[in-house]
């Protein structure tokens, strides 16, 4: 097992825009997450308008982060949240977080991965033993989360916070981020039961 961390959550990793071309979702046509919410957004309180914070070690990375951003923004906005217009207050500040963590498989995972064995082979009158040995990898697995962060503007108080995860056989692509971002606030500003299983509709990337 070689698992590598590519993400953690609240901070994007330089690899982020390389999983931009690992898509490897062609062929699906809905994202099923594993979702848990937590927070108290005070009863009554309109969703209003936000802005993205960054970490430093996000600031860094500024294109990576952008693209994370660009993932959360439908997912946000369908929950009733609006960009701040420039250089005004907003009422919440949203951090946005993605992680990836991939495992290769050997073949010594399987305890019958040594497939070879004795056997005969027969050419004119003589007969002899041969002996064979096959070897095979399994394909690599991967495993994807994203995670929100919604505070008050004003005191910095966290007000919700929400976590999308799977695990599957293809990388994590901007589509693909952008239907676990919708599952992670699917159910805001209600935290539900944790875990909940939802299922997305992939929309493509524009």
């Amino acid at each position: 097992m070689k698992p590598t961390m590519l993400f953690t959550p609240f901070r994007t990793a330089g690899v982020f825009s390389a999983a931009l071309v690992l898509a490897g979702c062609a062929a699906m046509n809905s994202v099923t997450s594993e979702v848990s919410s937590f927070g108290e957004w005070p009863a009554g309180r309109a969703p209003g308008t936000y802005s993205f914070d960054r970490l430093p070690s996000q600031q860094q990375r500024a294109a990576e982060a952008d693209a994370l951003e660009a993932a959360a923004k439908p997912a946000l906005e369908k929950a009733g949240f609006k960009p701040a217009a420039a250089g005004a207050a907003p009422d919440v500040t949203v951090q946005v977080g993605s992680r990836m963590t991939r495992t290769d498989y050997g073949p010594w995972h399987d305890p019958m991965w040594w497939h070879g064995g004795f056997g005969y082979w027969r050419r004119g009158p003589w007969i002899g033993p041969s002996w064979s040995m096959s070897m095979y990898a399994s394909p690599p697995r991967y495993d994807r989360e994203v995670a929100v962060l919604i505070r008050d503007r004003a005191s910095g108080k966290p007000l919700f916070e929400a976590r999308a995860s799977n695990e599957t056989g293809s990388a994590l692509s901007p589509t693909v981020a952008a239907a676990m971002f919708q599952a992670a606030l699917m159910d805001f500003p209600k935290t539900g039961l944790n875990p909940r299983r939802i299922n997305v509709p992939l929309t493509p990337a524009p």
